[in-house]
């Protein structure tokens, strides 16, 4: 191994039981990233797609409520900020095109008490 090539961090030498805590971690501190428009947080909205563990940095997958989110450079810095705070790494967010998000991809399906039907 070259001297300059940088050691992985810590979140790759965990074991796939650790890692997939982390992830519920992650996940978990995402709550309180909120939508402001909906006041609904990202997490239940269903907005985060996946997160995946990078040599370098922990990737969040995420689609967007609607493709011109007026508040998506916020929720994303926001979902990078907690995200690094919890993993520890660098973060890097990437916005999907599908699924288009709907109210049927809200967590537990039960999306009628949101009042978005």
């Amino acid at each position: 191994m070259n001297d300059a090539t940088p050691l992985p961090p810590a979140v790759l030498a965990l074991d796939p039981a650790e890692q997939a805590a982390l992830e519920s971690e992650i996940r978990e501190a995402l709550r309180t990233v909120v939508d402001p428009e909906i006041n609904i947080d990202v997490v239940t909205l269903g907005l985060i797609r996946e997160i995946v563990f990078h040599s370098a940095e922990t990737e969040v997958q995420m689609i967007l409520t609607t493709p011109f989110c007026p508040y998506a450079g916020s929720i994303i810095q926001q979902i990078k900020d907690v995200t690094r705070n919890v993993a520890g790494n660098d973060v890097r967010v990437t916005l999907l095109d599908t699924p288009p998000w709907s109210p049927d991809l809200m967590e537990g399906g039960d999306w009628g008490e949101w009042g978005l039907i």
